[in-house]
């Protein structure tokens, strides 16, 4: 008997109660990862924290973004339930 992959037979993750500062700590770490690997390697520091910044900038504005859609889908599904 073959075992196959049941795509979606998972329940959603549930919504962490704070998405947005857990959001910034991740990409905070990530960019301190672009200026360390750019210091470890002889690479340019200060280019490496313009290009540290705007990702940090880019990503954490995307990511709330994308938070506060599905914040607010969870909150009308949670008013659409009695």
């Amino acid at each position: 008997m073959k075992r196959r992959v049941a795509w979606g037979s998972r329940p959603p993750t549930p919504l962490s109660k704070r998405p947005y500062r857990e959001t910034v700590m991740v990409y905070a770490g990530l960019a301190l990862t672009i200026v360390l690997f750019a210091w470890l390697t002889g690479g340019r520091i200060r280019k490496a924290i313009i290009i540290a910044a705007a990702f940090f900038v880019v990503a954490t504005a995307w990511s709330f973004r994308v938070w506060r859609r599905k914040l607010r889908a969870a909150d009308a599904e949670a008013r659409r339930q009695p």
